[in-house]
């Protein structure tokens, strides 16, 4: 057996007026919105008709309440009956029900937002149809009544509040015109309060100025007045498709990526929200903007946008007009690319780790350093072909002179997020070949020293190798550029794991010394290399050495020497050895007069 829900009033006129709406101010903007809808309505009719809102204050009205009046179409008895007095149904749709754009409210429940503050809703209304003065009086508790009146004159609606009993702040006058100026500042007629109008007829980003440097001064200052800060810069942003225009504002300081922006949105030039989430795309999380949209659908608390195709493509629209913004920038002005990507660099990397549009940024114009200079990675790409990188500062200070001296191009991936974006590339061009640099490889450009002359100095590289051992350390001859570079100590990170890994396995115990060595990737080089550049003519002289307490000294001040120069850790025995191998050479250098070495 079919039944009809049973509905309780009073929960629904509580549910929708103190839970759908975030705060109670927005009684103010819901009544705002009915009048600018009734006045849309009468010119339509009448297309000279008078398009004003007035607002009444206690300190006019006298008696504590509030008044709205407004020159709209007004409506009939009957449509007080239909449109008042049924929770959803609203005057501004079609005969076929549906939504007409032009109207900012749509879904017939924003006078219930007056009972946020008031118990008793009073609508006095003519219409410009024809008929008498109706007088809707409608209660919280879902109760309401309909009358005749004597006539009110012109066409249009008066509502009247009153304030229950400690909400009477939300109808004083300062709060009354500080709301109508943040709700209805931008609406194109003349809302009063107390006689006195708050509202522009111009749209900031639409007002003539004479000059372009007019405008961004004057841009700036609504920003400043606006969000508070002044803008790095300033452009223009349009979607026709949403009917949507404004401007969008780059902030001066870092912001963080994670942070999604919040933006100030008009809906047919009425605030729809200050702080709106997810109008533009994350990645430009630098951006503030002010828009007003004609097409955007509202939610029903009117305090977000419905997210639909339209939203999809007009953050499609926007997203597209910020790349847009940058490459002009680059293009016009370099230096402000630089100086914007000095302010934003860490958040433009954070997210050019998940969005390709931002990765193609920074991948085009955002500095880094290598060992040819700070370039972007599209030129590096350009003079080496492909991408080698270090995954530490530590490593490519240590291989950028040496890899540059054998013709090798390198990015440092040290700092953050970097390594991680150049392992990206290949995601917006398969042909981007991306490698990791590490020691083992860089040595394998070295060129070997003659064997007659690697075993003529036999004897000297076996006094060499017992120096080191001590210190975990091979040693190697090889010829390499540049000549000045005497000594270069090579620590690979596959090399320091085995070495980590087996020197943990020899003070574990059996259990954890099996386990380890399930790790163990085989055989391999397992400690670092010193390699002597045979090219360096001190080195030369260091090999014809034949002393060999002198050979142990000179080769010690070459280790220490090469950990300094790479900025490797030093350990305790490293340090020790600096100092040992100092004074040693100071020793030989006072008692040698000729000074040889």
């Amino acid at each position: 057996m079919e039944q009809v829900f049973q509905v309780d009033l009073r929960g629904i006129v509580d549910l929708l007026s103190h839970h759908l709406y975030g705060s109670p101010r927005v009684y103010v903007r819901e009544l705002l919105q009915n009048a600018v809808d009734a006045i849309t309505a009468r010119r339509a009719l009448e297309s000279d008709a008078p398009a004003v809102i007035r607002i009444e204050t206690p300190d006019i009205t006298g008696d504590g309440s509030i008044r709205v009046h407004d020159s709209g179409i007004g409506l009939t008895e009957s449509e007080v009956h239909t449109f008042l007095a049924t929770i959803g149904r609203s005057a501004k749709r079609d005969e076929l029900g549906f939504a007409r754009h032009e109207f900012l409210g749509q879904f017939g429940i924003g006078l219930l937002s007056c009972f946020m503050i008031a118990d008793q809703a009073l609508v006095v209304t003519r219409s410009a149809k024809g008929g008498p003065t109706v007088r809707w009086t409608g209660y919280a508790d879902g109760r309401f009544r309909v009358e005749t009146v004597e006539d009110r004159g012109e066409p249009g609606t008066t509502v009247t509040l009153l304030p229950r009993s400690g909400m009477e702040q939300w109808a004083t006058r300062a709060t009354v015109a500080d709301l109508t100026a943040l709700f209805g500042g931008l609406l194109p007629f003349p809302v009063m309060v107390d006689g006195q109008s708050g509202s522009d007829s111009v749209l900031p980003w639409q007002a003539s100025h004479p000059t372009p440097d007019v405008r961004q001064a004057a841009l700036a200052a609504y920003a400043e007045d606006t969000f508070g800060f002044t803008p790095f810069a300033s452009f223009d942003l349009s979607c026709a498709e949403a009917g949507l225009t404004g401007v969008a504002f780059v902030l001066p300081h870092a912001a963080n990526p994670a942070a999604r922006a919040g933006h100030r949105v008009y809906l047919k030039r009425m605030l729809l929200s200050e702080n709106l989430i997810g109008l533009l795309p994350d990645w430009a999380f630098f951006i503030r903007c002010v828009v007003d949209t004609g097409e955007l659908r509202p939610t029903a608390s009117r305090e977000a946008l419905y997210e639909d195709d339209m939203l999809d493509a007009t953050r499609e629209a926007l997203g597209a007009r910020v790349r847009d913004w940058l490459v002009e920038l680059a293009t016009a002005d370099p230096g402000g690319l630089a100086r914007f990507l000095q302010v934003h660099d860490m958040g433009v990397k954070a997210l050019a780790l998940h969005d390709d549009d931002m990765l193609r940024l920074v991948d085009r114009w955002l500095p880094v350093e290598t060992n040819a200079g700070r370039i972007p990675l599209a030129e590096f790409r350009r003079r080496f072909g492909s991408v080698r990188y270090t995954p530490s500062v530590e490593e490519f200070r240590q291989l950028a002179a040496v890899s540059s001296a054998q013709g090798l191009g390198l990015v440092n991936g040290g700092y953050s997020y970097l390594s991680e974006i150049v392992e990206r590339l290949p995601a917006i061009d398969p042909d981007i070949r991306v490698a990791r640099l590490d020691a083992a490889e860089l040595a394998t450009h070295f060129d070997l020293v003659d064997p007659a002359t690697e075993l003529a100095l036999r004897p000297f590289l076996s006094i060499a190798q017992r120096c080191l051992d001590r210190l975990d350390c091979e040693v190697a001859l090889r010829g390499f550029d540049p000549p000045s570079l005497g000594a270069l100590y090579l620590l690979d990170r596959d090399t320091a794991h085995r070495a980590e890994l087996r020197a943990t396995r020899e003070v574990a115990d059996e259990l954890w010394a099996d386990v380890l060595g399930a790790f163990d990737t085989g055989p391999g080089p397992d400690r670092p290399q010193l390699l002597l550049n045979y090219r360096n003519p001190l080195v030369r002289r260091v090999c014809g050495l034949t002393d060999p307490g002198l050979v142990t000294t000179a080769v010690e001040a070459l280790y220490s020497h090469a950990l300094l120069l790479g900025q490797h850790p030093m350990r305790p025995v490293d340090s020790a050895l600096l100092t040992k191998s100092f004074v040693g050479l100071l020793d030989w250098a006072v008692h040698d007069p000729e000074g040889k070495i």
